[in-house]
């Protein structure tokens, strides 16, 4: 939430999709979404994988303050996004304009922008509780904007973005 109002804004085409995470040895499902240029949305921890929690992630990407409203949305072949989409645009939370591109391959860099979250969470050995996983995955998520240099720095640098994350989390230098 800190960085939020530190993000540059993101542009209208989003590739979404959801990878699994195990928590106390079950399969938990991760939620994301990125732009064309590969920075980050939103990313949502949910126990289900259906059209439920894809709706719940829908409305939080949208929610974000540094997201525009998408122009293309791109999905792989999950069944849960199309009518989490449909509801949203009976309700009129998204324009009813909005392209829904359906297509396996569309997604490879998604995929890829996984690698890193499930890596991290690889190394420590699993998680052992739902919450202490979503506070995990939001500062990896954070952390991993600032890499992506997602955040406005006069200079990208290692150590100015050292700098801001003191200044954000309110650390001693």
């Amino acid at each position: 939430k800190r960085i939020r109002r530190h993000l540059k804004q993101t542009n209208d085409s989003w590739k979404v999709d959801e990878t699994y995470i195990k928590i106390k040895r079950k399969d938990m499902y991760l939620y994301r979404a990125v732009d064309s240029e590969g920075n980050t949305i939103d990313c949502y921890l949910s126990k289900k994988r259906d059209t439920k929690a894809a709706k719940t992630f829908f409305q939080k990407a949208l929610a974000t303050c540094h997201g525009t409203i998408p122009r293309v949305i791109n999905v792989d072949g999950d069944k849960a996004y199309p009518p989490a989409i449909r509801e949203l645009k009976q309700e009129n939370s998204l324009p009813s304009s909005i392209l829904l591109r359906v297509k396996k391959y569309l997604n490879n860099m998604m995929e890829q922008d996984h690698r890193f979250i499930k890596k991290r969470i690889w190394n420590m050995l699993g998680l052992q509780s739902f919450r202490t996983a979503k506070k995990m995955i939001a500062g990896l998520e954070a952390m991993y904007m600032i890499k992506k240099e997602q955040v406005h720095l006069q200079d990208q640098s290692v150590q100015n973005q050292n700098i801001f994350i003191h200044q954000l989390f309110g650390l001693t230098i």
